[in-house]
This record gives structure tokens, sequence and C-alpha cells, in this order.
């Protein structure tokens, strides 16, 4: 959007007038508001430039910038991207293939993540759709705790496509684990471990490089 019009750019005969502090003043001409803003060393900036007259505030319009470029920053910094994940599995995946793949998408719901499910099909597997189904609705009871179906199975061509979504914000799951990394390593203790990583980029606002395929 474009700067709102301030000072000698109001080409308006009369504006309804809005002291700095949000009286109202009433409606008085132009010219006679540009004079109580040089009064009080203030700018007249035209708020509200289809309303009938046109509503102007006197305010310091440089300070009422630099506050706001300084929110939009602070918002930006704030705001948390949701990322989605991607798992593939096969719909004859067997069982240990199958727990060390529901761990990883365990792993990204409690991390606040999206995770995009794909099943392969390959051959003659493509006439038994029914598999992945089944396998899928059963992934989604499995971590029905840490997330629900954002997107039922559907068919897209070889493979088949569900989309789970967490049940905590991404913001809340990163305060969490915040806080169980200071409780679980007192000042000056090394840990014992390094805890495990699994890498998953996401596919929604990145390239997508799934996790290990069964």
């Amino acid at each position: 959007m474009s700067e709102p019009r301030i000072n000698d750019r109001i080409r308006v005969p009369e504006v309804r007038l809005v002291g700095p502090n949000g009286e109202q003043v009433g409606i008085v001409r132009v010219e006679d508001a540009l004079r109580l803003a040089a009064e009080a060393d203030l700018d007249l900036v035209e708020v509200a430039p289809m309303a009938k007259p046109p509503v102007a505030k006197l305010m310091d319009f440089g300070k009422f910038k630099y506050e706001a470029a300084l929110k939009a920053r602070e918002a930006r910094k704030n705001q948390v991207n949701t990322v989605i994940k991607e798992i593939k599995l096969r719909p004859k995946i067997d069982p240990h293939d199958y727990g060390t793949k529901k761990g990883h998408v365990e792993r990204f719901l409690r991390g606040g993540d999206k995770v995009k499910v794909t099943i392969m099909f390959r051959g003659r597997e493509q006439s038994r759709p029914e598999l992945g189904f089944r396998l899928l609705q059963r992934l989604a009871e499995d971590v029905l705790e840490l997330g629900t179906v954002e997107s039922a199975p559907k068919q897209d061509g070889r493979n088949m496509i569900m989309v789970l979504a967490p049940t905590k914000k991404k913001s809340e799951a990163m305060a969490e684990q915040r806080r169980a990394r200071t409780s679980a390593a007192p000042a000056g203790a090394e840990a014992d471990a390094a805890p495990e990583a699994v890498e998953a980029t996401p596919v929604a606002e990145a390239p997508a490089v799934a996790a290990d395929q069964a």
C-alpha cells in the first residue's frame, strides 16, 4: 500500500480532524488543520481518505512509521513457518521398517511439523489400493495422540497420499522442546549421548528429500 497523504499533499477543502490523543476536534478547513499541526510541531495525516469528509489526524508521522516498522520486524522474528516433512512407505512394509518410519512420523509431529505420508505402489501392487489405504489408516491411529488427519488418503497416480497435522502448534512444540532440554541437562553436566537426528527436508516451502524409503 502507498503511504497516506500528509500535510500539503492533502488536497481537500475540509477534514474531520482527530487530535494527537484521539480526541475528536470536528470538521475544520484543511488550512486550519495544517495551522494546528504546525503549531503543535506535528504532521497532518489523512487516515481515512474515503470518508466524507476525509478523516485526518495530528501525529508525528516519522515516529509513527518507525514504530510500525519495529512492530513488523518483531512480528516477522516471532513468525514460525509451518513445514511439511515427507515419509514414504511401501504397501507390504515389514514390521521393523514400519516401526522405524512411525518413529520418524511421531518425531516430526512432536516437533510441530506436518507430515506427508506417501504409499508407493509398484507393479501388481497398483491393483491393491486397499493395502495402502489400510496402512495409512493404521498409521493415523498409531499416532493419534500426536496428530490428526488433515488430508484423507487419496490416490495420486501410482502413489497414495495422506497428510497428518500436529495437535500442537509449531511454537508450542519448540517451547516445550527447549524446556525439556533445559531440565534434562543441568549446568556444567555433559550429555551422555548426542540426540538422534533424523533428516527430512520440507516439501511445501522447499524441495523435498524424503526419509529413507522402505
